[in-house]
């Protein structure tokens, strides 16, 4: 089993808060952290597949500019100004191509920068590059690019998860200290499990959506990736915030992550109540997963958290309804990409009609998981079926979100396993959508409800030997629960 896993020593080795700290006191410059994480690119990407492009020359002179600020005295930009990161192809940038890993926008180049990515370079953090994902954010494995596979630095024959595989594997391999991931079922979380790196889905609406190219609307949610609780709420409170050109986006204080996973480092959960999700201990999973989800709620436990057993009976139901609601989504969304604005355009040669070169692009453009989920989406919104399926997925996602709230009438946050297994083969689930679509089980109910969520390395599972996660959830602009609990139990783990 070959493995890419973090550098032992030297600068790729270190954590972000780390690097910040030595970048602002001048003990290093950003040019050397950039160059040192390009090296380490182009030393093992060519193996892992985790960036679709690198951008140097954009990298590097961030970080001069970084560097020169510095130089003359004034303060960093942010608490992460120099420190460099890799940006989900997702996010449109104006200076790197935005291709959603589709064939349908291969070489893309944007008009403008989402807000996301907008916020990055005012905080002073140099783009690395742009990474893989499945494409159009649909999958769970990443092997649905339409340009390569990326594979998990863990065990190179193992998928890093999905959506945003290319990110966490990023991260995993030293190639980036931190990321920026998008959460629509679970595409930031579930693959922060799978490679023992630290993943949040923040609360809907909490960080800006403009510039992410839409899967699914009311889903779709752009966060922070990193290798430590600490650094990903560094990176949180750099991207979250009130964006007037998002009428999706919500107008309140970013909750206190940072002073939050400070807090938490302690290792002191006195007074916290933790919900224990009957629906996600079950026989089943696999038990390396479920050992190591034990062993975690019993780390929590002396840290002094409480413990109670909830029960959220409409979570068995939320994969169908996840399925009915997205695709639904999918089907509306990606209409935009005809072959006639911009994008892919095929038949073009004055022999077809436009509905012919609209029919041609869509076909050669769009892979097959992306067709399946645009005719799923397309017959549920249908004359005849809207009332029976879409309608009464909605129905079901309001009672998931009552049954939130019923736990959390009981507990402060709610824990489970992340995933129900380590990381599959390559290949193994292929051929098999439901068997893909159950292994998001864990993480998807919590976008229904549009809440926040982390998941948190828990170390290796004994039958695998592959990393788990523990998945924390909380309340709608309570984001900050997470990091407190997730960096006191991060500072258990390591003593």
């Amino acid at each position: 089993m070959t493995t890419y896993t973090t550098p032992e020593s030297g600068l790729t080795s270190m954590t972000a808060a780390d690097l910040a700290t030595k970048i602002h006191s001048r003990e290093v410059s950003s040019r050397e952290v950039v160059q040192a994480h390009l090296d380490r690119i182009a030393e093992v990407d060519d193996t892992i597949g985790a960036f679709l492009h690198v951008g140097p020359e954009q990298a590097l002179a961030a970080a001069d500019a970084v560097d020169a600020s510095l130089a003359a005295g004034e303060a960093p930009a942010s608490p992460l100004a120099g420190v460099p990161l890799a940006l989900k192809d997702l996010f449109t940038t104006t200076d790197a191509p935005t291709t959603a890993a589709s064939k349908m926008l291969e070489g893309y180049l944007s008009p403008y920068d989402a807000t996301l990515t907008t916020k990055l370079r005012e905080a002073g953090i140099p783009i690395l590059g742009k990474t893989n994902l499945d494409e159009f954010a649909m999958g769970s494995s990443t092997e649905n690019s339409a340009y390569q596979v990326t594979r998990n630095p863990y065990d190179l024959d193992k998928t890093p998860g999905g959506s945003g595989g290319g990110s966490s594997a990023a991260l995993a391999s030293g190639q980036a200290p931190l990321a920026i991931g998008t959460d629509t079922g679970g595409s930031i979380r579930q693959p922060a499990a799978l490679t023992g790196t630290v993943g949040v889905k923040p609360t809907y609406g909490t960080v800006s959506r403009y510039g992410l190219i839409a899967c699914a609307s009311s889903l779709d949610q752009g966060g922070p990736t990193a290798r430590t609780v600490l650094d990903t709420a560094l990176l949180h409170e750099v991207i979250a915030g009130y964006d007037p050109m998002d009428a999706t986006s919500v107008n309140r204080p970013v909750a206190p992550v940072v002073e939050a996973a400070r807090e938490g480092s302690r290792g002191d959960l006195t007074g916290v109540r933790i919900g224990l999700v009957k629906q996600f201990d079950r026989d089943g999973w696999q038990p390396g997963v479920l050992e190591r989800y034990h062993a975690a709620v019993e780390t929590l436990v002396e840290a002094g958290a409480e413990t109670v057993e909830v029960d959220c009976p409409h979570f068995d139901d939320a994969l169908a309804a996840y399925y009915l609601i997205l695709p639904c989504e999918v089907s509306s969304n990606l209409a935009r990409f005809d072959g006639m604005r911009y994008g892919l355009r095929v038949g073009d040669d004055g022999t077809h009609s436009a509905e012919q070169v609209m029919s041609l692009s869509r076909s050669a453009g769009f892979g097959p998981e992306v067709k399946r989920r645009i005719m799923l989406g397309t017959y549920a919104l249908s004359v005849g079926y809207y009332d029976a399926y879409y309608l009464q997925a909605q129905r079901v996602r309001s009672l998931i979100a009552q049954d939130f709230a019923a736990a959390f009438a009981k507990a402060d946050v709610l824990v489970s396993p992340t995933t129900p297994t380590t990381a599959f083969n390559l290949g193994e689930r292929g051929d098999d959508p439901l068997a893909m679509y159950n292994f998001d089980l864990a993480t998807l109910p919590l976008n229904l409800a549009g809440l926040c969520g982390m998941s948190v390395p828990s170390g290796l599972a004994a039958d695998t030997g592959l990393p788990t996660g523990l998945q924390i959830m909380a309340p709608a602009f309570q984001d900050d629960r997470l990091y407190r609990v997730g960096a006191a139990y991060e500072a258990r783990m390591q003593d």
